[in-house]
């Protein structure tokens, strides 16, 4: 005989019960110090060996993978935003002005900056000079954190450039826990570390400068100068190709990025934003480098110049925007002679791509003009980089002049992108670029059509403004402005 088995009422209802409970919220106990969830209360971690941090907290469901969420008593209530002092967070300035042009208005304190560039390139002068600029002016010490130099070494540094004051303190340590100790011990309110990929801790697996060392290193510091409210600034190495080295969350665990550029060759040097929670992202500052250590530049476009006694052949000058900064630069072309095969076209501070489309415009869109078997050099003046589109047209005037051996006036001043119909075309921020043209004393003006004076605001004082809508207008213009 067969039995039937039926499904009991009472079983459904203890498994809804089950269920019901498992909603339902439960005491739970989590450790304060280290997040370690012992199953009753003790007055001591059994993990990380702290006493009285086992507090009870609810736990309030399932989370992924079967794990629950525990809620606890917050250490600072949520509060109004209105309420919230802005103060601890204002800007002290560094006494380097383009840096803190750059910053937006100086360093925070608690603020984590770092500063990459290529080896030699001047970072370490820099900030030296800052942090005697904070010894000096912000009334706490600074102390620098040398991992690749001695004590010594940056002494003599220091001598060399004028920056010794007695609150400035020198250390020179690779350990994570040395570094710590001597915050201790100086209580500074700038921390420059020389450079983060030297700088390791034995809890963490690894060799120092490596993906690990790097993210723990950085983590560690960036708690120390919240907890403390230290501005603290860590040197990074960068890649071949540019590229801050280390982990790409390192730039997460930061509040700024900048970028140190240079040429070796040359005297200029910028710094550049790349990240900044606490200003503009898109700021340029300029410093000169010399004998006696690292200056800002103020006003850096006289060095992008060539004053000429006469007007030379192949030249033109144009207003290149470097973040919200408008610099007035000088391009140069020189047509070589007419080769067999392909003719080189080489370029210096200006972007190859972009040569080769306008010379294909001004052969195409020009009549007297003829370049597609003779040698093309271009360069910008000061080691500066330009390759925007907006410095187009002035490199179609500058390859035109050279090529028709017609010498453009010194007071002219191009600025527009160059398209492939020989269309010049709009690009932002004109009236500053004629403003900052006008300052400098160039009375004439080519733009694009809607970026004169009628549709952008009122012209500079004592420039011209001509609305030019291709390049076959411009090179008349300019034709017309030589002649007078």
């Amino acid at each position: 005989m067969t039995t039937s088995r039926s499904t009991s009422p009472r079983g459904a209802s203890t498994a809804g019960r089950s269920r019901a409970s498992a909603r339902e919220p439960r005491p739970a106990y989590e450790c304060d110090a280290c997040g370690h969830q012992p199953p009753k209360w003790v007055g001591r971690c059994p993990e990380c060996g702290e006493w009285g941090s086992v507090v009870e907290c609810t736990v309030t469901g399932p989370l992924v993978s079967g794990r629950v969420v525990s809620s606890r008593m917050p250490a600072e209530p949520a509060r109004p935003i209105a309420t919230i002092s802005a103060a601890p967070a204002r800007a002290r300035p560094t006494g380097v002005t383009e840096l803190d042009r750059v910053l937006g208005g100086g360093l925070v304190p608690g603020a984590v900056v770092l500063l990459a560039g290529e080896p030699g390139v001047g970072k370490s002068t820099l900030l030296l000079d800052v942090a005697q600029q904070w010894a000096t002016n912000a009334g706490s010490p600074s102390l620098v954190v040398s991992g690749e130099e001695s004590v010594s070494q940056v002494r003599l540094r220091a001598e060399r450039m004028g920056t010794l004051h007695d609150q400035l303190y020198l250390a020179a340590e690779s350990d994570l826990s040395a570094v710590l100790g001597h915050l201790d011990a100086v209580k500074p309110g700038l921390l420059v570390l020389d450079s983060v990929q030297t700088i390791s801790t034995t809890g963490t697996e690894g060799v120092p400068g490596g993906v690990t060392q790097v993210r723990a290193v950085t983590a560690a510091l960036v708690a120390v100068a919240k907890e403390r409210g230290i501005a603290t600034v860590l040197v990074g190495h960068v890649t071949k190709d540019g590229q801050v080295a280390g982990p790409r969350v390192l730039e997460h665990l930061v509040d700024v990025v900048l970028h140190f550029e240079g040429d070796k060759h040359s005297s200029l040097r910028m710094v550049r934003g790349v990240k900044n929670r606490f200003g503009a992202a898109d700021e340029v500052g300029c410093f000169e480098m010399h004998e006696g250590g690292i200056s800002s530049l103020a006003d850096p476009s006289g060095l992008f110049l060539t004053r000429y006694s006469e007007p030379v052949p192949g030249t033109c000058v144009t207003v290149a925007m470097e973040g919200r900064r408008a610099l007035v630069t000088e391009v140069q072309a020189l047509i070589g002679a007419t080769v067999a095969g392909s003719p080189r076209r080489t370029v210096s501070g200006l972007d190859g791509a972009r040569l080769a489309m306008v010379l294909a415009v001004l052969q195409r869109r020009t009549e007297r003009l003829t370049l597609h078997d003779r040698e093309v050099f271009a360069a910008t003046v000061g080691g500066i980089r330009v390759v925007e589109p907006a410095a187009d047209l002035a490199v179609a005037l500058a390859v035109a002049s050279g090529g028709l051996n017609l010498a453009i006036a010194p007071h002219l001043v191009a600025i527009g992108e160059v398209g492939l119909t020989g269309e010049v075309r709009r690009v932002g921020a004109v009236p500053r670029r004629l403003a900052e043209a006008a300052r400098l004393g160039f009375r004439l003006a080519l733009v694009p059509t809607g970026c004169g004076p009628g549709s952008s605001g009122v012209a500079p004082e004592n420039m011209r403004v001509i609305e030019v809508t291709d390049v076959r207008a411009a090179l008349q213009a300019a034709a017309r402005a030589s002649a007078e």
